[in-house]
């Protein structure tokens, strides 16, 4: 591809693990600014959290979710203040989203970890604990998928959350009509189908009441001209208009993530490298099996950095 542009990614919640963003933090003091804004917007030592854990308190949704904020904009912020390497395009799984904005400069970063971190307990608190539940159908079409989930409803609610890619298809909805259409995913021929273990089950209309509250928190919220496109989740095209932002982001909570047409998207735009900044390498496993074409890494880590740099030296 010859104009060779690049994007970055962002990931979402699962992507968590404990000393996620430490290294950084501890050499560079672009990353240890983003960490002391983050403790002091929330109130709390979200960096303790992120570093030492323990594990069960990081992986609560409304901890989660500002956690791996943190440590995608630290890391993101080492980048740009260590390296030439800047996006064309970004995009962001999910609650990366958020992270994908905030590089854009759409919304500042303190307003962005208080809203994911509101946003984490609407969703926590969006359904009763033990009613929802999420599960991963691998080997069966959209449409197949589409399908079964409408079939095994019975009256509640269950559809495609994540349309992940190279064949993964998450579905969310009431924890019994989950349980049906996972039964019928297998009679249909799913290759495997796994429960997630999951606190709430996202992207479906069962968040509903959580996004009507992010509606209203997200209207004190300043949202600035985009510096860069950000490719959507709920249209998998390029927004470039401050005006829709809260909107699409209110919207994001009950519609299904539509990555593999974004990372398609991506790819359509001219990228040839994306770059997948925070925790993890979740993301880039999955671009890996939608387009060969795409050059895929990750950052989140200083030994990262002099790969990124031997890569953009010159």
């Amino acid at each position: 591809m010859a104009t060779g542009k690049v994007a970055f990614v962002f990931p979402g919640q699962g992507s968590q693990y404990v000393g996620m963003g430490k290294d950084l933090c501890e050499r560079f003091v672009a990353a240890k600014r983003i960490f002391a804004e983050a403790d002091d917007a929330l109130g709390y030592s979200l960096s303790k959290l992120c570093f030492n854990g323990p594990d069960l308190e990081l992986k609560r949704t409304e901890n989660t979710q500002p956690a791996i904020l943190t440590a995608s904009i630290a890391a993101l912020r080492v980048l740009e203040s260590e390296t030439p390497l800047r996006a064309d395009f970004v995009a962001g799984h999910s609650l990366g989203e958020y992270s994908a904005l905030v590089c854009a400069a759409a919304l500042s970063f303190v307003d962005a970890v208080k809203i994911v971190g509101q946003r984490g307990r609407f969703m926590q608190e969006a359904v009763p604990a033990g009613e929802g539940g999420m599960a991963v159908i691998l080997g069966l079409d959209r449409d197949k998928v589409r399908s079964l989930c409408a079939e095994a409803s019975g009256g509640e609610v269950v559809a495609p959350a994540n349309y992940n890619g190279g064949g993964q298809i998450v579905i969310a909805g009431a924890k019994r009509a989950v349980a049906r259409a996972t039964v019928l995913a297998k009679e249909r021929g799913a290759k495997r189908v796994l429960d997630l273990p999951v606190s709430a089950p996202f992207h479906c209309e069962l968040m509903r009441p959580a996004a009507e509250r992010l509606n209203q928190a997200l209207a004190s919220i300043v949202v600035n001209s985009l510096s860069v496109g950000v490719v959507t989740n709920v249209e998998a095209e390029v927004n470039r208009d401050a005006d829709r932002v809260k909107s699409l982001l209110t919207e994001q909570a009950v519609r299904p993530v539509r990555w593999e047409e974004s990372v398609r998207k991506l790819a359509a735009l001219g990228c040839q490298r994306v770059l997948e900044i925070g925790p993890g390498k979740v993301l880039s496993g999955l671009i890996k099996r939608i387009s060969s074409s795409l050059d895929t890494e990750n950052f989140e880590s200083a030994q990262d950095l002099a790969r990124v740099r031997g890569e953009t030296a010159g």
